[in-house]
């Protein structure tokens, strides 16, 4: 029964859990700006800013969009879209690459 009642007026979360979530996003802000301060270059730096972007997004839609408790079936319905789209990024890179390859060897280096 008191199940029941805290069902229909709402679930309320810790405050604890908030503050800690924020402070694991201030860490992570932190860290990619460390990346540009200590001057990390080439693939590794956008390696871990996009790593960082990634975290970030991740606890902010777990926690403050509540994502974290909602049904298997609504979080499947977020998720596999942007993941087939992220797919299809990756495809579009690939053909890029190859299309860029193969006119450099065709026309040769340009001018």
């Amino acid at each position: 029964m008191a199940q029941a009642t805290a069902h229909a007026q709402g679930q309320q979360h810790p405050i604890k859990l908030y503050l800690v979530v924020w402070a694991w996003l201030f860490i992570l802000s932190a860290c990619s700006y460390f990346v540009d301060f200590f001057q990390v270059q080439g693939l590794l730096r956008y390696a871990l800013i996009v790593l960082f972007m990634l975290l970030k997004a991740g606890l902010i839609v777990a926690i403050f969009m509540h994502m974290a408790w909602e049904r298997l079936s609504l979080v499947y319905a977020i998720l596999v879209p942007i993941s087939a789209v992220l797919v299809f990024v990756a495809i579009m890179t690939l053909e890029a690459d190859y299309t860029l390859l193969s006119r450099t060897i065709f026309f040769g280096p340009g001018p």
